[in-house]
């Protein structure tokens, strides 16, 4: 399967940032990728109050994200916020495509360095994975990345592909965990791993001093069953597009049966 991982810029404005979803979508569309792969809050960048422009699912910007995935017959994986029920918003993954309908709220929420996610967004409870030409697929968000218990999950669900659209902030030794987490989380349980990052806001700024909210670095990479990584961008907007094998998944699983082997 063919897939698109779209890194890109988040700002303020919701409608700004699904016209730089849509543009993603049909560039990725163009290259042949069957499922396009947007980061975490492609909505809205983190930093900003959320809960004021939060939207549920059959919201305007959802439509928007549906409407490309209809005109270019891709299936498209992108980060929104929604209403949650105690007054807080979701982090939701919307996934829609041909045949795909499905959401994913971020079950593991980023309270760490500094930086308190739980104070505006609730947690989800739910494992998601779909389905894509026939390839299953996990969705995690973010923080997620380094809970390897989910990304087991998703194989025992018959994933061979875990996408993990990300924000991941800046701060020392942050760019360095980013990417030995996406090489283990794929060694953990034999799956492929997307892992698409919002783009750094500053290119000329320091990867290794923190920002105020984690607004990305970049970096998204596409990596094999085996850890080893397929294909990386920098820390700019970019388009990278690459092929999954599910069946390279299942002959990974087979030589180093982790999941079998478990003993706890």
């Amino acid at each position: 399967m063919r897939i698109a991982l779209c890194q890109m810029t988040s700002s303020a404005d919701p409608r700004e940032n699904l016209a730089r979803v849509a543009e993603q979508v049909r560039r990725a569309a163009a290259e042949g990728a069957r499922l396009a792969v947007l980061p975490e809050a492609s909505m809205v960048r983190f930093g900003v109050p959320l809960g004021p422009v939060a939207e549920p699912l059959d919201g305007p910007w959802a439509e928007g994200v549906r409407a490309v995935a209809r005109e270019t017959g891709v299936t498209v994986v992108a980060g929104m916020f929604t209403p949650a029920p105690d007054g807080r918003v979701a982090n939701t993954l919307l996934a829609t495509g041909p045949g795909v309908e499905e959401s994913y709220d971020k079950i593991h929420l980023y309270d760490a360095f500094g930086f308190r996610e739980s104070d505006t967004v609730a947690p989800g409870d739910r494992v998601v994975t779909i389905e894509v030409e026939g390839v299953r697929v996990g969705l995690a968000t973010c923080y997620d990345l380094r809970f390897p218990e989910l990304f087991r999950a998703h194989a025992e669900a018959g994933a061979a592909l875990s996408v993990l659209p990300a924000s991941w902030g800046a701060g020392p030794g942050k760019r360095a965990q980013w990417d030995l987490l996406v090489r283990a989380r794929a060694l953990d349980a034999g799956v492929w791993v997307a892992a698409v990052g919002q783009a750094a806001p500053d290119q000329d700024a320091d990867p290794e001093v923190p920002t105020k909210a984690p607004n990305g670095v970049g970096h998204s990479a596409l990596v094999g069953p085996d850890g080893t990584v397929r294909a990386r961008l920098g820390g700019a907007p970019g388009l990278l597009v690459g092929e999954v094998d599910p069946e390279e998944a299942e002959r990974v699983r087979r030589a180093v049966a982790v999941l079998d082997n478990r003993r706890l």
